[in-house]
């Protein structure tokens, strides 16, 4: 299924209640929207979840559905709430936020980009922003509830797999010295998106693949496994933030001569996952 905020493919045979999202790889821009940016080409990709999309692209094999944003993160960001708008970008919006991520310019529609390169020469009008708001984040959201509910009906539960990429540098100050620092965050909002049992799953498979992995720290998730983390219902969300230098030239926004090796490795893990899935609508059905 194909519309232009995402696109869904699914497994000839859904035997899963895992379903894996990537909301920051979209790569559609519009035309229209690079003319009115201030940005070269490579710049403006910076923000974007670059080929997460192709690493995750084995889940149907695996029996899950995948949901892929086309969308792009700088156009607008899937992962954040229709009402954090930018009064400083978005004409027609006076009050002042007290959003950190509006007010740093990572609001629903962004007024910048990585390393806070503005995106505009000056605001957009209001009615491009609800425009954007109701083309693309409504049929995204529409379409991942779609699929959490549709598990659901099916297995008696949804577990909902947000897949990220975050750069290099953004782990400089957490943990040990180079070389040690963590190479995949775990975010469940600190425990309430998920139980405790499929985080430590889902952190012994990485463990298991030769990853290092933190939790929470610095990315805990935000609007996508806040909004959709509601274990106590049985639909459970957790955030995988990957180290970019895995498989990527962030400088150049191109696949490093490892990406077919690392692809290899997650192929591996949304393997595993995918039977986390399995293990517990199996144990259901012999109830």
């Amino acid at each position: 299924m194909t519309h232009p905020a995402y696109r869904i493919e699914l497994p000839h045979n859904r035997s899963t209640s895992v379903v894996f999202a990537a909301p920051h790889s979209g790569a559609d821009y519009p035309a229209d929207f690079l003319s009115a940016a201030d940005l070269g080409a490579t710049e403006i990709r910076s923000s974007e979840d670059a080929y997460v999309d192709q690493l995750f692209a084995c889940a149907p094999d695996h029996g899950a559905a995948l949901l892929i944003a086309r969308a792009p993160r700088a156009f607008i960001d899937l992962n954040r709430s229709p009402e954090e708008l930018d009064p400083a970008l978005i004409e027609g919006i006076s009050r002042a936020s007290n959003n950190p991520r509006v007010a740093s310019g990572l609001g629903v529609i962004p007024r910048v980009v990585a390393n806070g390169r503005a995106i505009y020469r000056g605001k957009i009008a209001i009615d491009e922003a609800h425009a954007r708001i109701d083309g693309y984040w409504r049929p995204y959201h529409d379409a991942l509830q779609m699929l959490l509910d549709e598990n659901y009906r099916a297995f008696g539960e949804a577990i909902l797999i947000d897949c990220h990429s975050m750069p290099h540098d953004a782990l400089a100050q957490f943990g040990g010295p180079r070389g040690t620092r963590a190479e995949i965050v775990l975010g469940d909002r600190f425990g309430s998106t998920a139980t405790r049992e499929l985080v430590d799953e889902v952190e012994a498979i990485f463990r298991d693949a030769g990853l290092r992995v933190a939790r929470n720290v610095p990315f805990a998730g935000a609007y996508i496994v806040q909004t959709y983390g509601r274990p106590s219902r049985g639909q459970q969300a957790l955030q995988i933030e990957i180290d970019r230098s895995l498989y990527m030239d962030e400088a150049t926004i191109a696949p490093s001569d490892d990406f077919e090796a690392f692809r290899q490795i997650i192929s591996e893990v949304v393997a595993r996952i995918s039977r986390i899935g399995r293990i517990e609508s199996d144990a259901l059905a012999a109830e």
